[in-house]
């Protein structure tokens, strides 16, 4: 009776992973992914939010461009092409933010495809300004890329522009600045960057930490920067003069998420004060997913180390995603790890993250 009864409980635990591991399973298939990016885009078109010229809409362009690529969807990419032509082709106002030319990266894209030149004219007239003119605050010396977001922003859009023309002044003023950020916000031991030198730890007493004594690492901040790490790497030719340079700095910084991500598939708002902010986040997890799948299928991160990362990244994602195909659990706007924010709180950028996910799970050989 005994042996009979463990022999029950044994068939349903296996059973039961067998169903769990089979509902997860689908999640993986290229029906099911492209179908879901295609719900996720159709959805967010549907709620716009921000001027298309804004960051946010840089980096949720970048994801449908991706959906695009992926689903091969004519209706995703005609609202590419309205998109573009609404902001006549037009970076932001601001000639020496990089947020301002987030949006340029999806008409180089399109550019590739319809090799109009009032695409990207408006783009190379802002650099022209960009690269020779100071960064506009009197009386004090900064970088142009002070705040880690902007690795996002500016470098993929000046290597994609530099690459398509043939032109490499972009690309090499675009590896100075962001080494200069780099050389400012990055954390040699924790392999992480700060999002502003207000984070930045100086051991002058007015330092500011997380609840728990921890550096305060943002996730969507360092979100940012693994998913512009791919977005340089995938332009640069690989005989690229500093091209392990980023390398470099992507698999340091996806061991380290490794290390860090929970149970659930994604990683906190405060990378290393998980407790302090519970429920995943979706925009930092969505740009991590992105960036350590591309690099699995890159072969820059070690299959074998890095596929159950993504694989429980990508299902945690999944479930943040309603049935009318928005993309909750995505903190708001902000510079900071922030804890107000639930299945309906939803953003473009958060969609953004997400497809580009999509985009590079459905090209894993699992």
């Amino acid at each position: 009776m005994k042996k009979l009864l463990i022999l029950i409980i044994l068939v349903f635990v296996v059973s039961a992973s067998f169903s769990k591991t089979g509902n997860n399973e689908k999640l993986f298939s290229a029906g099911y992914i492209k179908k879901t990016m295609k719900n996720a885009t159709g959805w967010q078109l549907k709620n716009p939010k921000h001027e298309l010229t804004d960051w946010t809409n840089g980096a949720f362009y970048a994801g449908v461009t991706a959906a695009w690529k992926t689903t091969k969807s004519k209706k995703i990419y005609r609202a590419i092409l309205d998109m573009g032509k609404a902001n006549s082709w037009k970076p932001g106002k601001r000639w020496y933010h990089a947020d301002d030319i987030a949006i340029c990266q999806t008409y180089v894209d399109v550019y590739k495809v319809e090799r109009k030149l009032e695409m990207i004219q408006p783009f190379i007239d802002t650099l022209a300004i960009f690269m020779n003119k100071p960064y506009p605050v009197k009386g004090i010396e900064v970088i142009k890329w002070w705040w880690c977001d902007a690795l996002f922003m500016g470098p993929p859009a000046m290597v994609k522009l530099g690459v398509i023309t043939g032109n490499d002044s972009y690309l090499k003023y675009s590896d100075q600045l962001f080494k200069e950020t780099y050389d400012l916000l990055y954390d040699k031991e924790e392999h992480f960057f700060s999002r502003d030198l207000k984070y930045v730890i100086k051991n002058d007493g007015n330092d500011i930490r997380e609840a728990n004594g921890k550096k305060i690492f943002w996730s969507r901040g360092n979100g940012w920067v693994m998913g512009g790490l791919v977005r340089i790497l995938q332009e640069l030719p690989n005989n690229y003069i500093v091209r392990d340079f980023y390398v470099n700095i992507l698999r340091q910084m996806a061991a380290r998420l490794k290390e860090l991500q929970q149970s659930d598939g994604l990683w906190r708002a405060s990378l290393l004060d998980p407790d302090s902010y519970p429920g995943g986040e979706v925009s930092g997890s969505g740009f991590d997913c992105y960036a350590i799948a591309w690099g699995i299928n890159n072969g820059i991160l070690d299959k074998s180390a890095y596929l159950p990362v993504v694989e429980k990244a990508w299902i945690g994602l999944n479930k943040c995603v309603g049935e009318d195909g928005h993309v909750g659990w995505v903190q708001p706007i902000g510079a900071d790890p922030k804890k107000n924010f639930n299945s309906e709180s939803w953003e473009v950028y958060g969609t953004g993250a997400f497809l580009l996910a999509g985009s590079e799970v459905i090209k894993l050989k699992r």
